[in-house]
């Protein structure tokens, strides 16, 4: 039982994480129609940069600052100048460039920073807390990933449900060219999209980077378990994106857990492959009516 605890604790930790990546992804498609296979390396560069400012002897919430604000310019930054030029193209040209610029920016970070692996600091003990007289294995900074994505996740509801930005945002993924007509500025806000989906990227970074081998290419298996999130909760939903994160994080927990931590990613496309049969729109898609 306390094994099962432990495993189920540590799977909603991990799997927020997952969901704050996949609801970036999410972010992206349903303002452009594009998986943005860059979201990791993305992510990865905007938390070295918060890395190189600790070096500098500033505080750890002053680089996490730092990481969320890079993130945002860095998101808006590659919709202008990558994005932008190939919107009215075929879809795979985006794709293209999107993996390009995930090997691009583990190349510069590679070289900037070099292939070593480094350790990242937490703001929080990483000990496990104790209830009573159990110790379980969630600790505070385990507390703190909760807060920050269920935080960021709400915050990005309020902006699309209660504003009017989130409004125009909304309209201008859904509907462009009405909402031209409408005098709306989609570039704009197509902009905005994606320099909000960097943010919640750059969150995850920042938070998975304590827990595991910090390198230029440590956030490529979560991008792949992020992937599986956005898929299983529907590309279009950022309700199933938080879902799919969790069960996500919790179908690799309990694979881990028992069956052993190699068999993660056997466990994660296990899952893919499960859904993409039963219900391949995602769990909280909207229903689309095709001519045929």
């Amino acid at each position: 039982m306390r094994l099962f605890v432990n495993v189920t604790l540590g799977g909603i930790a991990e799997g927020l994480i997952f969901a704050s990546v996949a609801l970036g992804l999410v972010l992206i498609f349903r303002a452009t129609n594009i998986i943005n296979f860059a979201q990791g390396a993305m992510a990865m560069l905007t938390t070295f940069i918060a890395f190189s400012v600790l070096g500098r002897g500033v505080g750890y919430w002053p680089a996490f600052v730092v990481a969320l604000a890079c993130g945002l310019l860095l998101g808006g930054a590659v919709q202008l100048v990558l994005v932008r030029p190939v919107e009215n193209k075929p879809p795979l040209n985006a794709v293209i460039v999107t993996f390009g610029l995930l090997i691009l920016l583990e190349g510069i970070a590679g070289a900037i920073w070099g292939n070593t692996n480094r350790s990242f600091p937490a703001p929080f003990s990483e000990r496990g807390l104790v209830v009573g007289k159990t110790s379980i294995a969630f600790s505070h900074f385990d507390v703190f990933i909760v807060v920050a994505v269920l935080v960021l996740a709400g915050l990005i509801g309020a902006l699309f449900r209660f504003s009017t930005l989130g409004l125009r945002m909304r309209a201008a993924a859904f509907a462009p060219e009405a909402a031209r007509l409408l005098g709306i500025r989609v570039g704009r806000l197509l902009t905005l999209g994606w320099a909000l989906a960097a943010v919640a990227g750059a969150l995850a970074g920042v938070l998975v980077a304590p827990t595991s081998v910090f390198s230029p290419s440590y956030m490529d298996l979560i991008l792949v378990y992020a992937f599986t999130a956005a898929v299983l909760g529907g590309l279009d939903s950022p309700v199933g994106a938080l879902v799919g994160g969790l069960v996500t994080g919790l179908v690799l927990a309990y694979v881990g857990g028992y069956l052993g931590g190699a068999l993660e990613p056997i466990g994660a496309l296990v899952l893919l492959i499960v859904v993409l049969m039963i219900r391949p729109e995602g769990l909280f898609a909207r229903p689309t009516a095709r001519r045929v």
